[in-house]
């Protein structure tokens, strides 16, 4: 097959409208969505009632006034991220104690620390369960030598110290992260009627889970207007490079599944799923594979993940919700003599660049490992560096860089597939745990992810 470099413009693809505007709907372009809300941050500022240092002299009041400015004017940089709540100035022991007891739903706390001496303002803090950011300017006080401290044991909690206000803007989007995995609610469709891996997670972050079984969703599919599912699969057969195994009434078999997942997302008031695919399609639980559907909703900014993989769907909800791009589950396949690891999966979304950029070329395939319904042949970007990554437990966090080199088309493997030059493959594959899945996303995201490991607590391991 012919590979293009090009990509399609929105305007260019164009299909379906009606179902983008739905999955848009869920993902909560409408404000009831609970997971599109800003997070709610607690803001509150440390200074003891003699200042010594940074001077004797310091005006407090207007020294908290700058500091705040500093705040407010991040937040304008990053619009819809967070809503502020209090903004108390602490002076002693005993109000920061009261605050604490305060505390209600935030989903993070802000503390700007003004001068030395605040320690003993910091510590009823120490035993707060939520995430927390210290932000410190020089010459301020010392609060980060604690502050760090706690974060090397595993409290949820990171630091800045620095004259550049600028550097509060990452934590915008990671608060807004916070927020994000605290109100989502992921359906797992699996014969496993719960799980301690879920559990586990919503333990970590909070994240909601529910195992409503195959029965309702096959009652959704069998009430979805099937005119209509042919309607659209015919407009997104038009607009790819080429159809190969699949028959017309297989895609539209897989649009009517696309809009009995979105029917029960939306009566669940869910913004993922994660579904036991493979034994479902060989059970009969599902009358199509959900290739399609996942690409349609990771597309829109909502969540499909196949074999009811929990660690890779929270591995998405982490990163797309910061990075507005979604992710690529892989299976891995390493070359070692080649220092490669190429990445290959039946499922893939087409705006892996962004949400709002342009879709990916792609090929209407069946499912390779039998042969039946309907996936897609991405052909993905290249020259580019992508972020692989997953939670290996729902406190530790995997992930490594690569470079993506070409697209792979040929018979073996999966439909999309490309290869990615990686620091050190046989290290890699030496040092693998974690289960077979890694999910893919482009663009560098190391640092960022080691902040947030810091604010939430979990522990980041540098794969490679």
């Amino acid at each position: 097959m012919n590979v293009p470099s090009s990509v399609f413009t929105r305007r260019e693809f164009g299909f379906a409208l009606s179902g983008w505007a739905m999955a848009a709907r869920l993902f909560g372009a409408e404000s009831s969505a609970p997971w599109m809300q800003p997070a709610t941050v607690r803001k509150v500022f440390l200074a003891v009632k003699t200042p010594s240092w940074p001077r004797p002299d310091l005006d407090v009041a207007a020294e908290k006034a700058m500091v705040d400015q500093h705040i407010l004017d991040a937040a304008r940089r990053n619009p819809d991220t967070v809503k502020f709540t209090g903004g108390e100035l602490i002076r002693s022991a005993e109000d920061a104690e009261a605050l604490v007891r305060s505390l209600g739903d935030e989903d993070a706390i802000l503390i700007a620390d003004l001068t030395s001496g605040t320690g003993p303002l910091l510590k009823p803090f120490r035993e707060v369960s939520k995430p927390m950011l210290l932000y410190s300017r020089p010459y301020s006080g010392w609060s980060y030598t604690e502050v760090a401290q706690w974060a090397q044991s595993g409290k949820k909690a990171d630091l800045i110290s620095s004259s550049d206000p600028g550097e509060l803007d990452p934590y915008f989007g990671m608060f807004r992260t916070v927020h994000h995995l605290r109100t989502s609610r992921i359906l797992v469709l699996s014969p496993a009627m719960g799980s301690a891996m879920a559990d586990g997670f919503t333990k970590q972050f909070g994240t909601a889970f529910a195992f409503p079984g195959f029965g309702p969703l096959k009652d959704a599919y069998h009430s979805a207007d099937a005119a209509r599912a042919e309607k659209e699969a015919a407009a997104f057969v038009r607009r790819a490079l080429q159809i190969v195994e699949p028959s017309a009434r297989e895609v539209a078999d897989s649009f009517r599944l696309y809009r009995a997942i979105t029917k029960m997302l939306e009566s669940e008031r869910a913004n993922a799923i994660a579904i036991d695919c493979l034994g479902g399609f060989r059970r009969a639980d599902l009358p199509a594979y959900p290739c399609i559907a996942f690409t349609l909703l990771n597309d829109a900014g909502m969540y499909g993940v196949c074999e009811a993989d929990i660690p890779s769907t929270m591995t998405q909800l982490l990163i797309t919700s910061l990075t507005r791009k979604p992710g690529f589950v892989s299976d891995p396949v390493f070359d070692t003599a080649r220092n490669e690891i190429i990445h290959a999966h039946c499922v893939s979304a087409t705006r892996l660049k962004g949400l709002d950029g342009p879709m990916a070329p792609y090929v209407v395939r069946s499912h390779m490992e039998d042969n039946k319904g309907v996936s897609l042949q991405v052909i993905v970007p290249v020259n580019e560096t992508v972020t692989v990554a997953k939670f290996l437990k729902p406190d530790v966090f995997g992930v490594s860089l690569g470079q993506v080199t070409e697209n792979v088309d040929e018979a073996r493997g999966c439909r999309t597939k490309f290869r990615t030059k990686v620091a050190d493959a046989r290290k890699m594959l030496e040092g693998y745990t974690g289960g077979l899945h890694r999910v893919v996303f482009y663009g560098d995201y190391l640092k960022p992810v080691q902040r947030m490991g810091r604010l939430m607590g979990f522990q980041v391991v540098q794969e490679t």
